[in-house]
């Protein structure tokens, strides 16, 4: 089988991660007689400050003959993140239909957690954040601005059928692993918006019989992301607290540099995307030090996607045995003083025959 991949590097460390773990996932499939092609596109922040946009106008047209996307980083301290991020991953998200974010936090064995007495397999859950609308939605406006009366309005959006094509995936997710999920929302404060997916999630639940549904408002969830992360298996949650609480899932796991994410498009009609969690971070840009294992663990998400999880297990496998060698090089975010090449380069020397 032969897969066309898009690649965008993007912003800031998103080009060095890229450049490390491209070649990687392109050989690590050969092993397991997957054909995989790539075509980069420079698209991002650079571009934007040059022509005056992330991606070009038919950028979408450009992107949908894909198998799938692989997204390096976005964002840039000379474009506001309100741009950067309207101007290229929510046009694809959106564009696409990707209605699911599917972000996992688990804790490797030799990586340290923040967080006392938890060691390698302890935390292990996933989050399906709706990708596409609810706080992140572009409804809204701004009128009389520099005035006194000048005001904000920036509304939430939740329908059935995006609401559904999240929470429906989760039910699905915590049936095969553990049969919890946990709704997070804050339904106390957003009546309307908030309770309608409360409502959303106990009619799904109804198909799901053998799923036991535990209910957090955000604010506690985030508490008992950092309390008990053990006692959580799927939780599903909406764009903005979802986005919250995989951020503190990616400090408790160790690191932010080893968190991966997917952008899925539920109905397979266009190519989803699968991304690193951790930005652009342009505080240690060229320096070639950030974590390659973020974007090798989203390439694993990548291949499972697409059917191919003898890859997909190879490569999960592959980062877990390298983070519990103690003799394996590392970055600085856990603990040790490599590059990113030599990370990359020291996975692809386990994986490739």
């Amino acid at each position: 089988m032969t897969y066309d991949i898009a690649v965008i590097p993007g912003d800031g460390i998103g080009n060095g991660v890229t450049e490390a773990v491209e070649p990687l996932l392109i050989d690590v499939a050969d092993t397991y007689g997957v054909d995989v092609t790539t075509t980069w596109f420079d698209w991002g922040s650079e571009r934007y400050l040059e022509e005056g946009a992330l991606m070009p106008d038919d950028g979408l047209d450009q992107l949908e003959s894909f198998d799938a996307i692989l997204l390096g980083a976005v964002g840039h301290p000379e474009v506001p993140d309100h741009v950067t991020l309207r101007g290229l991953r929510l046009p694809i998200t959106k564009g696409f239909n990707q209605h699911v974010c599917k972000r996992p936090s688990y804790l490797f064995e030799g990586v340290e957690s923040p967080l006392r007495g938890y060691a390698g397999g302890d935390i292990d859950l996933v989050v399906y954040r709706q990708n596409t609308e609810g706080e992140y939605a572009d409804v809204g406006g701004r009128e009389h601005q520099g005035f006194a009366n000048e005001v904000a309005v920036q509304a939430s959006v939740f329908t059935r059928e995006a609401t559904e094509a999240v929470v429906r995936p989760a039910f699905e997710a915590a049936r095969e692993r553990d049969g919890h999920l946990t709704n997070v929302t804050k339904s106390n404060a957003q009546a309307h918006s908030m309770v309608f997916w409360d409502e959303m999630v106990e009619e799904v639940s109804e198909d799901f019989p053998d799923v036991e549904v535990e209910r957090l408002l955000v604010d506690a969830a985030s508490m008992d992301f950092v309390r008990r992360p053990d006692e959580f298996d799927v939780v599903v949650a909406s764009n903005l607290f979802g986005d919250i609480l995989t951020d503190i899932g990616g400090g408790i796991m160790g690191s932010l540099g080893l968190a991966p994410s997917t952008n899925i498009n539920p109905d397979r009609t266009y190519p989803s995307m699968f991304e690193p969690v951790h930005g652009s971070a342009f505080d240690i840009m060229g320096e070639g030090i950030a974590n390659p294992l973020g974007m090798v663990l989203s390439g694993s998400l990548m291949f499972e996607h697409l059917g191919e999880d003898a890859v997909a297990t190879a490569l999960w496998d592959g980062v877990a045995d390298q983070l519990a060698d103690d003799d394996a090089p590392r970055t600085p975010d856990i603990g040790g003083d490599a590059t990113t090449a030599v990370v990359a380069s020291d996975l692809a020397d386990r994986l490739v025959e």
